[in-house]
C-alpha cells in the first residue's frame, strides 16, 4: 500500500487498513470493467458516493454509522478490485470469504459493528438501484435491459444523478476521503 502497511488479504489485519489506501485503491478501480461512457473510467469510490447518496435517500435520518456502512460497503474492491457478478458467481466462495475477511478488518479498523439485517437490506437495495441507473447512464445498457437485469427503476434522490458524471481518479479519491471524514469526525 502507498501507506507502507502491508496487508494480508488471507488475513487482514485493522492494524494494517488505512481510509487513505482505500481511496486510493477505489478511485482506480473500474465499474463495469471500465466499460463506461466518458473520458474517465466510472470507479468504485464514485459508485460507492452514488451508493451512500441512495441509502440516505431511501431512508432520511440515518446514523452516521449506517451510512459509513453504505460508504464503505465495496471498500475491500481497495485491494481486490471489482470483479463483475456473472464472475464472482462463477468462482464462488474462495472470493467471497477473502472480501468478507477484508470487510470485517475494515469495520473492526473504524469500530464499525456489522450492519443490522435492515442496514443489509438497505445496502443491497441502493447498491441495486446505483447499478440501474450506471447500467443505463455509463454502460450501454437500455432502460428495458437494466429493468430486466436490476428491477423497476426507482427515482434517484435530489442531487444523485450528478455522481452519474464520472470523475477523475484524484478528484475520486479526494471527494471519497472527504466524505469519510465528514462521517467520521473523530477519526
Amino acid at each position: 500500500m502507498l501507506s507502507g502497511r502491508r496487508l494480508d488479504l488471507l488475513d487482514p489485519s485493522p492494524r494494517d487498513i488505512e481510509i487513505a489506501d482505500i481511496a486510493h485503491g477505489l478511485a482506480r478501480v473500474a465499474r463495469w470493467n471500465g466499460q463506461t461512457a466518458g473520458p474517465h473510467v466510472f470507479c468504485v469510490a464514485q459508485h460507492s458516493l452514488l451508493v451512500e447518496a441512495i441509502g440516505a435517500g431511501l431512508e432520511p435520518g440515518l446514523r452516521p454509522a449506517a451510512r459509513l456502512e453504505l460508504l464503505l460497503h465495496d471498500a475491500p474492491e481497495y485491494v481486490i478490485g471489482d470483479l463483475i457478478s456473472p464472475f464472482k458467481a462463477a468462482i464462488g466462495d474462495s472470493y467471497k470469504t477473502v472480501e468478507r475477511r477484508l470487510l470485517a478488518a475494515i469495520r473492526a479498523r473504524f469500530d464499525l459493528p456489522a450492519p443490522a439485517p435492515e442496514e443489509v437490506d438497505l445496502i443491497k437495495r441502493a447498491d441495486g438501484i446505483a447499478a440501474y441507473w450506471e447500467a443505463i447512464h455509463l454502460a450501454g445498457f437500455t432502460p428495458d435491459e437494466a429493468t430486466e437485469i436490476f428491477g423497476d427503476p426507482v427515482p434517484l434522490p435530489d442531487g444523485a444523478a450528478a455522481l452519474l458524471v464520472p470523475w477523475a481518479a484524484d478528484t475520486a479519491q479526494a471527494r471519497f476521503h472527504a466524505r469519510f471524514h465528514a462521517l467520521t469526525p473523530e477519526t
